[in-house]
Protein backbone atom coordinates (compact mmCIF):
# COMPACT_ATOMS: atom_id res chain seq x y z
CA UNK A 1 0.00 0.00 0.00
CA UNK A 2 1.57 3.34 -0.91
CA UNK A 3 1.21 6.71 0.79
CA UNK A 4 -1.62 8.55 -1.39
CA UNK A 5 -4.15 4.80 -0.26
CA UNK A 6 -3.79 5.70 3.39
CA UNK A 7 -5.23 8.70 2.45
CA UNK A 8 -7.98 7.68 1.12
CA UNK A 9 -9.73 6.47 4.56
CA UNK A 10 -10.26 7.94 7.81
CA UNK A 11 -11.01 6.43 11.01
CA UNK A 12 -12.06 7.71 14.23
CA UNK A 13 -14.93 6.92 17.68
CA UNK A 14 -17.59 8.87 17.42
CA UNK A 15 -19.73 7.97 20.51
CA UNK A 16 -19.68 3.68 20.53
CA UNK A 17 -19.58 3.49 17.14
CA UNK A 18 -15.96 3.94 14.71
CA UNK A 19 -16.52 6.53 12.08
CA UNK A 20 -15.27 5.16 8.66
CA UNK A 21 -15.12 8.43 5.99
CA UNK A 22 -13.86 7.32 2.19
CA UNK A 23 -13.43 8.40 -1.03
CA UNK A 24 -16.28 6.43 -3.23
CA UNK A 25 -14.51 7.66 -6.35
CA UNK A 26 -11.66 5.40 -5.63
CA UNK A 27 -12.03 1.21 -6.23
CA UNK A 28 -13.05 -1.18 -3.68
CA UNK A 29 -9.87 -2.67 -3.74
CA UNK A 30 -7.91 0.60 -3.00
CA UNK A 31 -10.74 1.63 -0.79
CA UNK A 32 -9.93 -2.42 1.03
CA UNK A 33 -6.19 -2.11 0.83
CA UNK A 34 -6.50 1.38 2.76
CA UNK A 35 -8.60 -0.34 5.50
CA UNK A 36 -6.91 -2.71 6.40
CA UNK A 37 -3.81 -1.26 7.98
CA UNK A 38 -6.15 0.77 10.57
CA UNK A 39 -8.48 -1.91 11.82
CA UNK A 40 -5.52 -4.35 11.66
CA UNK A 41 -4.56 -1.48 14.38
CA UNK A 42 -7.48 -1.70 16.24
CA UNK A 43 -7.27 -5.50 16.84
CA UNK A 44 -9.87 -6.72 19.01
CA UNK A 45 -11.38 -3.55 19.48
CA UNK A 46 -12.76 -4.22 16.08
CA UNK A 47 -14.90 -7.11 17.33
CA UNK A 48 -18.33 -6.53 17.13
CA UNK A 49 -18.17 -2.76 16.70
CA UNK A 50 -20.56 -0.91 14.98
CA UNK A 51 -19.27 0.83 12.35
CA UNK A 52 -20.42 4.43 10.25
CA UNK A 53 -19.64 4.93 6.68
CA UNK A 54 -19.35 8.02 5.46
CA UNK A 55 -18.83 8.67 1.79
CA UNK A 56 -18.04 11.15 -0.39
CA UNK A 57 -19.54 12.39 -2.60
CA UNK A 58 -22.12 11.40 0.05
CA UNK A 59 -24.95 9.83 -3.25
CA UNK A 60 -22.60 6.94 -3.25
CA UNK A 61 -22.78 5.69 0.23
CA UNK A 62 -25.23 2.76 -0.54
CA UNK A 63 -23.46 1.08 -2.87
CA UNK A 64 -20.20 1.67 -0.70
CA UNK A 65 -21.81 -0.23 2.41
CA UNK A 66 -22.96 -2.90 0.19
CA UNK A 67 -19.55 -3.54 -1.23
CA UNK A 68 -17.34 -2.59 2.50
CA UNK A 69 -19.72 -4.08 5.11
CA UNK A 70 -19.38 -7.97 4.02
CA UNK A 71 -15.83 -7.36 4.10
CA UNK A 72 -15.33 -5.86 7.02
CA UNK A 73 -17.68 -8.45 8.94
CA UNK A 74 -16.09 -11.14 7.32
CA UNK A 75 -12.09 -9.73 8.36
CA UNK A 76 -12.47 -7.98 11.19
CA UNK A 77 -16.07 -9.22 12.76
CA UNK A 78 -17.39 -5.79 12.82
CA UNK A 79 -20.70 -6.24 14.11
CA UNK A 80 -22.74 -3.65 11.92
CA UNK A 81 -22.31 -1.31 9.10
CA UNK A 82 -24.75 1.26 8.41
CA UNK A 83 -24.80 5.02 7.09
CA UNK A 84 -24.76 8.23 9.06
CA UNK A 85 -27.83 9.52 10.25
CA UNK A 86 -29.99 11.97 7.81
CA UNK A 87 -28.75 14.12 10.13
CA UNK A 88 -25.24 14.30 11.46
CA UNK A 89 -26.31 17.11 13.99
CA UNK A 90 -28.13 14.35 16.07
CA UNK A 91 -24.49 13.01 17.35
CA UNK A 92 -24.14 14.73 20.52
CA UNK A 93 -21.18 16.27 20.13
CA UNK A 94 -20.25 15.53 24.08
CA UNK A 95 -19.87 11.90 22.78
CA UNK A 96 -17.64 12.33 19.91
CA UNK A 97 -13.93 11.36 20.91
CA UNK A 98 -11.32 13.57 19.28
CA UNK A 99 -9.45 10.59 18.25
CA UNK A 100 -7.97 9.06 15.20
CA UNK A 101 -8.43 5.80 16.40
CA UNK A 102 -6.56 3.97 14.11
CA UNK A 103 -3.85 5.95 14.50
CA UNK A 104 -4.00 6.26 18.40
CA UNK A 105 -1.14 6.55 20.78
CA UNK A 106 -1.92 3.22 22.11
CA UNK A 107 -1.89 0.98 19.26
CA UNK A 108 1.17 2.86 17.85
CA UNK A 109 5.12 2.42 17.45
CA UNK A 110 7.39 4.91 17.04
CA UNK A 111 9.62 5.26 14.42
CA UNK A 112 11.64 8.07 16.01
CA UNK A 113 14.93 8.51 16.10
CA UNK A 114 16.28 10.01 19.58
CA UNK A 115 19.96 10.32 19.95
CA UNK A 116 21.78 12.84 22.97
CA UNK A 117 24.92 14.63 22.57
CA UNK A 118 26.27 17.45 20.36
CA UNK A 119 26.77 16.39 17.08
CA UNK A 120 29.47 17.55 15.51
CA UNK A 121 30.83 19.72 12.45
CA UNK A 122 30.81 16.70 9.36
CA UNK A 123 28.68 14.06 10.97
CA UNK A 124 25.54 13.36 9.73
CA UNK A 125 22.01 12.20 11.23
CA UNK A 126 19.27 10.54 8.97
CA UNK A 127 16.09 9.39 10.18
CA UNK A 128 13.59 7.56 8.55
CA UNK A 129 10.62 9.48 10.40
CA UNK A 130 11.02 11.80 12.83
CA UNK A 131 14.15 12.71 14.77
CA UNK A 132 14.75 14.16 18.21
CA UNK A 133 18.48 15.17 19.08
CA UNK A 134 19.18 15.86 23.18
CA UNK A 135 22.11 18.51 22.37
CA UNK A 136 23.25 20.77 20.07
CA UNK A 137 23.58 20.37 16.18
CA UNK A 138 27.05 22.18 15.48
CA UNK A 139 27.70 24.35 12.17
CA UNK A 140 28.99 22.18 9.40
CA UNK A 141 26.83 19.51 10.91
CA UNK A 142 23.33 17.67 9.11
CA UNK A 143 20.35 16.26 10.34
CA UNK A 144 17.95 14.53 7.85
CA UNK A 145 14.20 13.19 8.51
CA UNK A 146 11.54 11.64 6.81
CA UNK A 147 9.44 14.09 9.26
CA UNK A 148 9.78 16.41 12.03
CA UNK A 149 13.01 17.37 13.66
CA UNK A 150 13.19 18.50 17.09
CA UNK A 151 16.38 19.45 18.87
CA UNK A 152 16.42 19.75 22.91
CA UNK A 153 19.57 22.58 22.32
CA UNK A 154 21.25 24.67 19.54
CA UNK A 155 20.37 25.03 15.90
CA UNK A 156 23.45 25.83 14.22
CA UNK A 157 23.57 23.27 11.14
CA UNK A 158 21.69 22.18 8.47
CA UNK A 159 18.11 20.18 8.69
CA UNK A 160 16.09 18.81 6.57
CA UNK A 161 12.41 17.72 7.52
CA UNK A 162 9.79 15.87 5.88
CA UNK A 163 12.26 14.43 3.17
CA UNK A 164 11.13 14.26 0.22
CA UNK A 165 8.48 15.82 0.10
CA UNK A 166 6.02 16.47 3.16
CA UNK A 167 6.07 20.27 3.70
CA UNK A 168 3.86 19.59 6.82
CA UNK A 169 6.73 18.38 8.82
CA UNK A 170 8.52 20.88 11.25
CA UNK A 171 11.67 22.17 12.88
CA UNK A 172 11.96 23.12 16.21
CA UNK A 173 15.03 23.95 18.14
CA UNK A 174 15.73 25.63 21.63
CA UNK A 175 18.10 27.85 19.95
CA UNK A 176 17.33 28.48 16.18
CA UNK A 177 20.42 29.47 14.38
CA UNK A 178 20.21 27.33 11.72
CA UNK A 179 22.94 27.62 8.56
CA UNK A 180 20.52 26.12 6.23
CA UNK A 181 16.68 24.49 6.65
CA UNK A 182 14.49 22.21 4.21
CA UNK A 183 10.73 20.93 4.65
CA UNK A 184 9.77 19.22 1.60
CA UNK A 185 11.13 20.39 -0.89
CA UNK A 186 11.48 24.09 -0.01
CA UNK A 187 14.73 25.33 1.34
CA UNK A 188 15.55 28.54 3.36
CA UNK A 189 19.29 29.25 3.88
CA UNK A 190 20.66 31.69 6.71
CA UNK A 191 17.76 31.97 8.54
CA UNK A 192 18.99 33.52 12.20
CA UNK A 193 16.13 33.95 15.18
CA UNK A 194 18.63 36.25 17.00
CA UNK A 195 19.04 35.98 21.00
CA UNK A 196 15.07 35.57 21.62
CA UNK A 197 15.96 32.89 24.05
CA UNK A 198 12.91 31.17 23.28
CA UNK A 199 12.41 28.19 21.71
CA UNK A 200 11.29 28.50 17.70
CA UNK A 201 10.04 26.17 15.12
CA UNK A 202 10.24 26.38 11.52
CA UNK A 203 7.07 25.21 9.25
CA UNK A 204 5.73 26.03 5.40
CA UNK A 205 3.36 28.53 4.97
CA UNK A 206 2.29 29.88 1.11
CA UNK A 207 5.26 27.63 -0.22
CA UNK A 208 8.07 29.45 1.88
CA UNK A 209 9.45 28.22 5.16
CA UNK A 210 8.22 30.90 8.39
CA UNK A 211 9.89 30.65 11.86
CA UNK A 212 7.88 31.79 14.65
CA UNK A 213 8.06 31.50 18.34
CA UNK A 214 7.29 28.04 19.50
CA UNK A 215 5.57 29.12 23.01
CA UNK A 216 3.77 31.82 21.34
CA UNK A 217 2.89 30.61 17.87
CA UNK A 218 2.23 26.42 18.47
CA UNK A 219 0.92 25.75 15.68
CA UNK A 220 -0.58 22.08 17.32
CA UNK A 221 -2.37 24.12 19.88
CA UNK A 222 -5.90 24.44 17.83
CA UNK A 223 -5.98 20.55 17.55
CA UNK A 224 -8.72 19.40 20.17
CA UNK A 225 -7.15 15.93 20.88
CA UNK A 226 -3.53 14.60 21.15
CA UNK A 227 -2.82 13.19 17.36
CA UNK A 228 0.06 10.91 16.39
CA UNK A 229 2.00 12.53 13.67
Amino acid sequence: MNTTDEHLVKLKGVGDSLWLSVDATRSLEALQNAIIPAFERLGQLAVNARVIIDSSPSEECDQVIETLGPFLKERFRVKEVSKPPADKKTVSKARIRHQDVGNAWHHYRSEALVIAGRVRSGQKIEAKKHLVIMGDLNPGAEAVAGGDILILGTLSGKAQAGKPDNETAIIMALQFRPTQVQIGGIVAAGISSGESGAPEIACVENQAIVVCDYLKDNPFKRLTWPEVR
